[in-house]
């Protein structure tokens, strides 16, 4: 029950790190997945399939090697002198990502609360701030309460799309955009996604430390984000194109629903995006803190307020324009870590679509 325990632990954090502002809002999913018409499910699969096999590979390699921070495992994947440049080019996508996150906090305040987009910067930079004192245990209590909350609703939110008859217009819609992009679409969210995540997959790894545990929260977890991504994917197909127009998508929908669903998911929407923020910006701190010594406060003080000048750009502009090429830039990653041997005698293999 205890190895259970710690694995459903081990899943809600994984999932609470992908789920961030562009996949909470639903820009992320439309980005990659439902602007491709009725490929969408199939493109879904195909990066849930990396989710699974990818994020237990780097658990399992971080608590092998006792890794403290995402630099440690790239060394060792890759070499001294090649760890070091992928890591640093990490460090510079991961503040562009924070970025984003503090960016979709800003424009939940102003788009749904109607309270100010700087008042949501920096409501959300102090919780972050005062959260972040706690470190790793935060980060784990905090998504044990959200995910779990954010999958039930979901879930309802699908149920309702689908009493809707024009549900599956746009499922049914032919692709009109080009063939390469919605195959190689799955490819740059799993590797974006995965190599963001090792900011708190390799502390975390190594935090657990159990084989087990950690493997079977791979499966849970990257299961629980292929199923998040599909129901995403279905509310927001049968509103198609309309729906496009907003910078939380999501919100929009939820706002149908009724009042106080509306407000329900707003919050859901607003604490996806504080526990990615949280749980990357905790990822940098360590990162920093090994390389400087300077004081883990200090450092995340510095962070956040660079994500704050950067997040005056806008949430819609940061993620269309740094998602797809930070997505890219994170390919190369994937395929190294996808073809490393390291693991050859205790990797989990990848999942079987047939089964």
């Amino acid at each position: 029950m205890k190895q259970w325990a710690m694995s459903i632990q081990v899943a809600l954090v994984f999932i609470g790190t992908v789920v961030g502002a562009g996949f909470a809002s639903g820009r992320e999913v439309m980005q990659f997945f439902t602007r491709f018409g009725y490929w969408g499910p199939y493109l879904i699969i195909v990066s849930t399939m990396f989710f699974v096999w990818i994020g237990a590979k780097v658990m399992l390699l971080s608590a092998e090697i006792k890794a403290k921070s995402y630099e440690d495992l790239n060394k060792h994947l890759f070499g001294e002198r090649g760890g070091r440049w992928i890591s640093h080019i990490m460090l510079f996508v991961l503040l562009g990502v924070n970025a984003v996150m503090l960016a979709g906090a800003g424009s939940v305040f102003s788009e749904q609360l109607n309270l100010g987009y700087q008042t949501g910067l920096i409501v959300t930079m102090f919780a972050c701030f005062m959260l972040l004192r706690k470190g790793m245990n935060a980060i784990l209590a905090i998504n044990t309460i959200v995910v779990p909350m954010m999958i039930i609703f979901s879930i309802f939110l699908v149920y309702k799309t689908l009493q809707n008859p024009l549900t599956d217009q746009w499922l049914r819609a032919p692709n009109e955009l080009s063939p390469w992009a919605a195959w190689l679409s799955p490819f740059l969210y799993a590797a974006f996604n995965l190599s963001m995540s090792q900011a708190v997959l390799v502390p975390l790894g190594s935090t657990i430390g159990d084989r087990r545990s950690l493997l079977r929260g791979a499966w849970i977890g990257g299961i629980g984000i292929g199923v998040l991504l599909l129901a995403g994917h279905f509310a927001l197909a049968s509103r198609m194109p309309g729906i496009a127009q907003f910078d939380i998508p999501m919100g929009g929908i939820a706002r149908e629903l009724g009042t106080w669903l509306h407000w329900v998911y707003v919050l859901l929407i607003f604490m996806e995006i504080f526990t990615t923020l949280v749980a990357d910006i905790y990822g940098l701190t360590l990162q920093l803190h090994v390389r400087t010594k300077a004081s883990p406060w200090m450092l995340t003080a510095v962070l956040l307020l660079f994500c704050f000048l950067a997040g005056q750009f806008g949430f819609g502009k940061l993620l269309s324009a740094l998602y797809p090429m930070f997505g890219m830039l994170s390919l190369g990653w994937l395929f190294l870590i996808g073809r490393d041997r390291a693991l050859t005698n205790n990797s989990p293999k990848p999942p079987n679509l047939q089964a």
